[in-house]
């Protein structure tokens, strides 16, 4: 889920009306079109919608791997597996699909986290997944961003005290990402300090996985490189995001990582010549 992670757009207004992050959610089999799966077991449904994930940036795989997600959530009404990888390939069809409908898909991928921790109160996947739909429902319909973003925080914290390590550290990360780019309070959650902290625990527990050294960039980006001594930590968390990018040979997520790096980097390169 990195790369839903790196590509949350953030925004609040004053102006904006508040409406509610979360309402009862539809039936499993309403959160899109679940693939045929006439007497075939879940396991085997999540192994092949995994297959089909795999194979990003192709839409049509995409789009493919959340059908059959979702029929493994229906197969099996007990698990979350399903609904945890319906989650992820809506969250990315938002950043990727242009011919989808994004609000519908965010909205859908709020529904599947709500039915994973009705099934899973205490499971750390649940609560991740419930956090990466609300902040794509907030970006694509504005008027939860209120709400959606407070809860938002709330469930990466409850994921990260339950499994930190989750998705390479993706609590951590993803919180990271959150109080860097939201307003502070009274608007949101913003908190560029809990922002660095959080960004640290994260590489800490994964060092290796690019998007968190690009989250501890982000984190640290300084507004004043002159004055600022974080600057040099932030270019260097950067360039080491993205050699390790670059590393990563055959992973589907390594390109969009490296363009996401280069431009974080020309960003803290940027302040540093205009200060």
């Amino acid at each position: 889920m990195s790369r839903a992670a790196l590509s949350l757009a953030l925004s609040l207004s004053a102006s904006v009306a508040c409406a509610p992050a979360l309402r009862a959610p539809r039936p499993v089999g309403a959160l899109g079109t679940p693939a045929a799966a006439a007497g075939r077991s879940a396991p085997d449904l999540i192994a092949e919608a995994r297959a089909s994930f795999a194979r990003r940036p192709d839409v049509e795989q995409v789009r493919r791997a959340e059908s059959l997600f979702l029929a493994a959530a229906e197969a099996d009404p007990g698990g979350i597996e399903g609904l945890y990888g319906a989650i992820e390939a809506k969250v990315w069809l938002v950043d990727h699909d242009r011919a989808g409908d994004r609000a519908a898909l965010a909205s859908s991928a709020v529904d599947a986290g709500q039915w994973c921790l009705r099934r899973a109160p205490a499971s750390a996947w649940c609560d991740y997944g419930l956090a990466l739909a609300l902040g794509i429902q907030a970006r694509e319909r504005h008027g939860t961003a209120v709400e959606g973003l407070k809860r938002m925080v709330e469930h990466l914290r409850r994921a990260a005290a339950a499994d930190a390590r989750i998705d390479d550290a993706g609590p951590d990360r993803v919180l990271a990402l959150v109080l860097a780019r939201a307003p502070a309070w009274p608007l949101g959650p913003g908190d560029p300090d809990g922002a660095i902290e959080a960004a640290r625990r994260a590489v800490r527990l994964a060092p290796a996985y690019p998007p968190n050294l690009l989250a501890l960039a982000e984190a640290l980006l300084p507004t004043d490189a002159a004055a600022d001594p974080r600057a040099a930590e932030a270019r260097d968390a950067a360039e080491r995001g993205i050699a390790l990018a670059r590393a990563r040979t055959g992973d589907p997520d390594a390109p969009e990582w490296i363009r996401d790096g280069e431009a974080l980097l020309g960003r803290i390169t940027g302040s540093s010549r205009g200060a």
